[in-house]
């Protein structure tokens, strides 16, 4: 098998052509690209299920809005937390119950006491679900152009806006990926 580059930490935004209504504009934030499968989440989903209504002690550090968010198709039995800490979490050391994902961006342990990393969090996330690709899928969805492949900035994960997250990382790219974010949300009304 030929070496997979790893795409961890970036962002896939679905192109106008992926027909697949799970990822119908949907901006994922992969937490992990190898040779063995990605994984990642939705970051511009959100549901009607507060934060407090299924993990409590978390509630008063999950950024607005406060809610949980369908990370993917797969496992919405599940809960990940993916936050954000401000600084440098290499140099300064990274918190007890946060492991670094890509540059300030990393993943909560849920089962350690929210007290713990209180202090420590710039904005949390909680996402219900993940979305996941075996060996070589997610590479075969590129080759066919359902994703485009972005860097992500740390606020993209605490985005207080999320419905409007896809756009808004279109926008800001330097390139023709610009334009795609004017595209109707019914292209047959255009």
């Amino acid at each position: 098998m030929t070496e997979v580059s790893s795409l961890t930490g970036r962002l896939l935004v679905a192109t106008p052509a992926l027909a697949d209504p799970n990822f119908e504009r949907a901006v994922v934030l992969l937490l992990d690209h190898d040779e063995e499968g990605s994984l990642g989440v939705v970051l511009n989903r959100p549901t009607p299920v507060d934060v407090g209504d299924i993990l409590e002690g978390w509630a008063e550090l999950a950024g607005e809005p406060g809610v949980v968010f369908q990370g993917g198709p797969v496992s919405l039995d599940s809960a990940l937390g993916v936050a954000v800490v401000p600084g440098d979490p290499a140099a300064d050391g990274a918190p007890l119950g946060w492991r670094r994902v890509h540059g300030a961006i990393g993943l909560v342990d849920l089962e350690a006491p929210p007290e713990l990393l209180a202090s420590a969090l710039g904005s949390l996330r909680i996402f219900a679900g993940y979305a996941g690709w075996g060996p070589g899928q997610l590479e075969d969805e590129l080759v066919e152009g359902a994703w485009y492949v972005v860097e992500s900035e740390p606020g993209d994960v605490s985005s207080p806006d999320p419905e409007r997250l896809w756009r808004a990382v279109l926008r800001r790219q330097r390139s023709e990926l610009a334009m795609v974010a004017t595209y109707p949300d019914d292209a047959s009304l255009n």
